[in-house]
């Protein structure tokens, strides 16, 4: 069997062992004579998988009662509806804070509900280079709430501290960084991730909302659309993405097996750290264009001295096995994303591709 070294922003990098995990369960899933693909999400093999993703999470995110946590379809981009749907009060507004492009198209959806107040930015002629300090915000001490984006993977940004929102509660969309070191939950009313990119695979966002705010939600929506009916139903108040789900339970599983959060954010910061530092070390040639203390220890963004040799680069860099290395169209450049799944080796092989390629050029 021959893996290449996967960079891609995605879906992305699984751990290899979570992987082998699901191969080796995948025909007969703990002695059942059946795949859990096929086991009813109403039966006791799968209830038992779905609570003890819940219970895991909890566990090393440090989830108090206090908050629900949800498996809910539609990914982060349902989301982007459905928090201004369920959480802004008739004639309210939210306030977003607009640090790239999902960040945009988070503030887009609550616009279009009417309900969408952008209170700070960071774009510059039309790239976002930072995350905005807390001074320069504009919050609304009636806002329903504060939206930020933690970690901008097209920008390569990242929010190293969160802002202060006051009285309001603060929305995370953190599908590209959950799990990536400790947070203090508490701190958020709701986090949202799609599983896509640091916690599992595509078709499933995990949802972390305090109950309060569930209890106080509009009622006037679709059943689907209201998290007082999914919080009721334990997520399966319709059929739940069973298998995304399962490998939900196996990542956690696998970063508690690790040492929990403490321990991977120690790994992650020594493979963003090795990356910058090639960077840094070699700005003739490599340009990280984001601030240092924006920059995300998860997508690592950086430009070549010219098009052509990006593009070069990121040929040359597939054909050695570094897979994903193209920035996003939106932006161009080159683009390593270096989530908790990808290993320290690969950031050493990028690292000395980089500069063996360098030499060449």
């Amino acid at each position: 069997m021959k893996r290449i070294h996967n960079f891609n922003a995605g879906p992305a990098a699984l751990p290899l062992p979570v992987l082998e995990r699901a191969q080796r369960e995948f025909i007969d899933f703990e002695g059942t004579g059946m795949s859990l693909l096929e086991h009813s999400h109403r039966g006791k093999a799968y209830d038992d998988v779905h609570n003890e993703a819940i219970a895991l999470l909890r566990e090393l995110m440090g989830i108090s009662d206090d908050y629900h946590v949800l498996f809910l379809q539609g990914g982060a981009s349902l989301q982007f509806c459905m928090i201004p749907m369920n959480l802004v009060p008739k004639g309210g507004s939210a306030d977003y804070v607009l640090t790239g492009t999902w960040a945009k198209k988070a503030l887009q959806e609550a616009e279009r509900l009417g309900v969408g107040r952008l209170a700070g930015t960071s774009e510059k002629d039309g790239v976002f280079p930072r995350i905005p300090k807390q001074g320069a915000l504009d919050l609304d001490g009636n806002a329903a709430y504060l939206h930020i984006t933690t970690n901008n993977t097209i920008a390569g940004t990242q929010y190293h501290n969160f802002p202060d929102p006051g009285s309001v509660p603060l929305v995370a969309d953190m599908s590209s960084d959950i799990l990536w070191r400790p947070i203090d939950v508490s701190k958020f009313g709701l986090l949202y991730a799609g599983a896509q990119k640091n916690i599992g695979p595509s078709g499933v966002a995990v949802v972390v909302v305090r109950k309060d705010l569930v209890d106080s939600a509009r009622t006037d929506l679709p059943n689907f659309l209201r998290y007082s009916i999914h919080a009721s139903k334990n997520s399966l108040y319709n059929t739940a993405n069973t298998f995304g789900i399962y490998m939900i339970r196996n990542v956690a599983a696998y970063l508690k097996e690790l040492g929990g959060l403490g321990k991977v954010e120690e790994m992650n910061r020594a493979k963003a750290k090795l990356l910058y530092d090639m960077i840094e070390n070699n700005s003739d040639f490599y340009r990280c264009p984001i601030e240092p203390e924006s920059r995300s220890m998860m997508n690592v963004v950086f430009r070549l001295p010219s098009e052509e040799l990006e593009k070069k680069f990121i040929a040359d860099g597939l054909a050695a096995g570094l897979n994903g290395l193209k920035g996003h169209r939106s932006v161009g450049g080159c683009r390593a994303s270096i989530y908790n799944a990808v290993p320290m080796a690969a950031v050493e092989a990028l690292v000395a591709f980089m500069g063996e390629f360098q030499k060449k050029a």
